[in-house]
């Protein structure tokens, strides 16, 4: 694993405002009766408005330059003529690369308006985020990491996805050190300054069919970390405050 140097972390948050950039546009589109391509659509052309290029379209295949996901679809939903419906919740991956290096983030959001069961597990996940952040520093492991997040899903009365696991990002999509959104303190790589990762815990119901998933970039600093994909919408007051805001030209 390397370690980022400065010049390379700030290719990286660059990278990651393209992708938060695409996210807010996309979203603003985000209603019911629009279809999951439209989304594909408005982000891929601001991306290429950039001179970015999408990370995620041709990798392993995959034909699209988004993942959309809705209701109780893990992740990696592909775009296509789905429609989106009042109620829905919605998970949006947008991944950019640009001058050799890759941000990548994931928002979940409501269409409309939704049950207060899946507005909580939009509440949790995203506290599951702020937990996750608050353990990566130094002094820490990805144990510690893993453990806070799964210690205050469970203690909310759900059960973190253990199949999927946040990962190294830079020069490649997908980088060490892979993380674990659960685990045992004090246990696994220590964390250093210059580590960049994802953090992207996902919480799915599957009687309710519905799920969550929040995907942010991370650096650890000396004295704690930074979120290099700051800027992406995440809270319905966000979302809300698109509709009012000028686009970037």
């Amino acid at each position: 694993m390397q370690l980022k140097s400065q010049k390379e972390i700030d290719k990286i948050r660059a990278s990651c405002r393209i992708a938060a950039e695409a996210m807010s546009r996309a979203l603003e589109e985000v209603a019911a009766g629009v279809t999951t391509q439209k989304l594909d659509q408005v982000a891929d052309n601001y991306i290429r408005k950039e001179g970015a290029v999408a990370s995620a379209k041709g990798y392993r295949g995959y034909p699209k330059s988004i993942c959309v996901s809705v209701n109780d679809e893990v992740v990696h939903g592909i775009p296509g003529e789905r429609v989106l419906c009042d109620g829905d919740i919605l998970s949006v991956d947008i991944a950019v690369k640009k001058d050799g290096y890759h941000g990548d983030m994931n928002v979940s959001v409501a269409v409309g308006q939704t049950s207060a069961e899946a507005q909580h597990l939009l509440d949790v996940t995203r506290q599951a985020m702020e937990r996750g952040l608050e353990a990566c520093v130094p002094s820490n492991r990805l144990g510690d990491v893993g453990y806070a997040i799964q210690d205050y899903v469970e203690e909310e009365g759900y059960s973190i996805v253990r199949e999927y696991c946040s990962h190294g990002i830079g020069r490649s999509f997908h980088e060490e050190p892979q993380l674990l959104h659960f685990g045992t303190p004090g246990t696994g790589r220590r964390l250093q300054a210059g580590m960049v990762f994802t953090i992207e815990p996902g919480i799915y119901i599957e009687d309710e069919q519905i799920g969550v998933r929040i995907e942010d970039d991370i650096l650890v600093t000396e004295t704690g970390s930074e979120l290099l994909s700051a800027g992406a919408p995440r809270s319905v007051d966000d979302i809300e405050a698109l509709m009012s805001r000028p686009l970037i030209p």
